[in-house]
């Protein structure tokens, strides 16, 4: 183990919102970077999200903020678009989900400000890219599942279309950011040059189609809604045992004879269902035999049967089941941070785990401008009378109480 996180001494002008942006910046400060999260007077749009508020602080914000310093400017203003520039020439990466075009007019637009840094990595997120005739488009988590595929195939075959249950689009965005932001980072080490990165929430749900969109690609066959279905395995899926549901997925032709030895019936359905393309062809008939199977034992009983059998299997947890399970404790998926508003404040932990990474105590969620002063004085070297002055003219917001 090393003391020194992997992007120690990066620093991230963050001038995003809401969650794609802010869950990769979040991401890149577990990973040791310094993330400036400069915010409007309003604060970050999720800041006002909810309920649940405890404290007053909203748990969505809570979610995906931490290891940041928060900067309340206004960049309506002259003096506070000055500060983003002075920020950003001294920055590694800057990122913003802003529409195409916003924050050209504001003057701190990639083209402009490679001019003081050309070693900046600008990492544009927007819902369908700088390009094509839906660039300027806005468009929600939600809107982009819709768009990019998703809820089509979302849902029981009968149903209406679904989304997913997490904001899954919006998170994935931030991931493809992330891998970008430090595959130009590698780029610039090599070059000295940095480059702008453009993710929009579209393609990233669209390259999730995969295997989907290749089926559809070869065929010309529209994919359907099948529940928790799988189209090209099975048994692979939820059943409802005698007391809830439990997921098993028979991956491979192997799998299905270990499963049919485990449940004492070595010739279930005979040579119709020996291979999986034809267990997939009859798949009603196969699901007539093994829904009445499941329902005769219990979810536990179905754990552990499938468990001491090798056969992938699980159970449809809740979200106390979860943070009860003694796995996530093993994994350090749930961290906790005192924070100043609401006390100990539990989050989920960073599931990059890395052989020198030693994970520590991250900074908690910020409050709105809470460090307004610190960053300015530290990164920019402005005075005290200075920082006074852009409070009177509105440019910084004002900072939470240190009291």
């Amino acid at each position: 183990m090393i003391s020194q996180p992997p992007l120690a001494g990066i620093t991230v002008l963050d001038l995003s919102r809401i969650l794609a942006g802010p869950y990769c910046t979040m991401v890149l400060g577990d990973l040791g970077a310094e993330i400036l999260k400069l915010e409007p007077p309003s604060g970050d749009d999720c800041r006002h999200w909810g309920p649940p508020f405890v404290a007053g602080e909203s748990s969505y914000f809570l979610a995906v903020n931490r290891n940041k310093k928060s900067l309340c400017i206004d960049l309506k203003l002259a003096e506070g678009k000055e500060i983003a520039r002075k920020l950003a020439a001294k920055a590694d990466i800057l990122i913003e989900n802003f529409r195409p075009d916003i924050l050209d007019r504001l003057g701190i637009g990639y083209e402009m400000l490679r001019r003081s840094n050309p070693g900046l990595v600008y990492c544009s997120i927007s819902a369908y890219g700088q390009t094509g005739p839906l660039r300027k488009h806005p468009g929600y988590d939600a809107v982009m599942q819709g768009e990019g595929g998703w809820m089509e195939l979302t849902g029981l075959s009968d149903g209406p279309p679904m989304k997913v249950g997490s904001s899954l689009a919006d998170i994935f965005a931030g991931v493809m950011a992330g891998q970008g932001i430090l595959a130009a980072l590698y780029q610039r080490a090599a070059t000295g040059k940095g480059q702008q990165i453009d993710i929009a929430l579209y393609d990233s749900v669209m390259s999730t189609l995969c295997y989907q969109a290749q089926s559809y690609l070869m065929t010309g066959q529209v994919p359907r809604r099948l529940g928790n279905r799988h189209p090209a395995l099975t048994p692979y899926e939820t059943f409802e045992t005698s007391n809830g549901y439990v997921i098993i997925g028979v991956g491979n032709d192997s799998l299905w004879k270990k499963f049919c030895q485990a449940v004492g019936q070595k010739d279930l359905g005979g040579k119709r269902f020996e291979v999986n393309s034809d267990r997939v062809h009859f798949y009603d008939e196969l699901k007539a035999l093994l829904v009445p199977l499941f329902r005769s034992r219990s979810t536990t009983q179905w754990v552990e049967l499938m468990e001491r059998s090798g056969i992938p299997v699980g159970r449809v947890r809740t979200m106390q089941e979860i943070f009860d399970n003694p796995q996530t404790e093993a994994r350090n998926m749930c961290i906790i941070v005192e924070h100043p508003s609401v006390g100990n404040l539990r989050l989920t932990g960073n599931p990059i785990k890395m052989s020198m990474l030693t994970e520590s105590t991250p900074l908690p969620p910020p409050r709105l401008g809470e460090h307004n002063e610190i960053v300015l004085t530290e990164k920019l070297d402005y005075s005290k009378e200075d920082i006074e002055e852009l409070k009177k003219r509105n440019v910084l917001g004002p900072p939470f109480s240190q009291t």
